[in-house]
């Protein structure tokens, strides 16, 4: 599937936000992947995660895969479609005051796995969610996520395989000029 195509089925869900935004990240910016949005259409999501799986297939010929993780909350619709697409168990970290954790599933030792997640800009909880599988014994084979909004600067030690590659329009807060213009700030995503 083309970035082109990636982006139009964003647009057509209204996953696609513009304004101005507080990212999870604590930066500003003028567009927002709504992900929810998207994925209240099963087939679209579903359609999207076949491609995500086609796609890393392709340029990780070598991969193998025992299960699939993904970070609560946005990953794990995700997840599960990667999941069952691969024909994979899957698993997800949640949050306890913003901050993941293992708690329903258990992971085996030397268990290889792929991360799902719906959008990256830092990369903080995919880093999150690796540090749990290393930590549990876990290895991870490779990363898997719709959209990359990072501009090439989330990077971790395994490959990183996305659908959509973005390169933001990010603010700090101390010198936004949305903020200056007066925009109403909105946090739409999880926390």
């Amino acid at each position: 599937m083309k970035q082109e195509e990636v982006l139009k089925l964003f647009e057509e869900t209204g996953a696609l936000l513009s304004g101005h935004f507080e990212l999870r990240s604590g930066l500003h910016s003028n567009q927002f992947f709504q992900c929810a949005h998207l994925l209240q259409h099963p087939r679209v999501s579903a359609r999207l995660c076949e491609a995500l799986v086609e796609k890393m297939k392709g340029e990780l010929q070598d991969l193998k895969i025992d299960t699939v993780i993904a970070p609560a909350m946005g990953g794990i619709t995700i997840g599960h479609e990667v999941a069952r697409s691969l024909g994979l168990r899957f698993i997800f970290v949640e949050k306890e005051d913003n901050v993941l954790y293992l708690r329903r599933f258990k992971i085996n030792m030397g268990e290889r796995f792929v991360i799902a997640e719906d959008v990256v800009t830092r990369g903080g909880r995919v880093q999150e969610t690796i540090d749990i599988v290393e930590e549990n014994g876990g290895v991870v084979a490779a990363i898997g996520i719709l959209v990359n909004r990072s501009g090439g600067k989330a990077s971790f030690n395994a490959p990183l395989v996305s659908l959509l590659e973005m390169e933001p329009v990010t603010y700090d807060p101390a010198n936004c000029p949305l903020c200056k213009e007066g925009l109403e700030l909105v946090h739409p995503g999880s926390k």
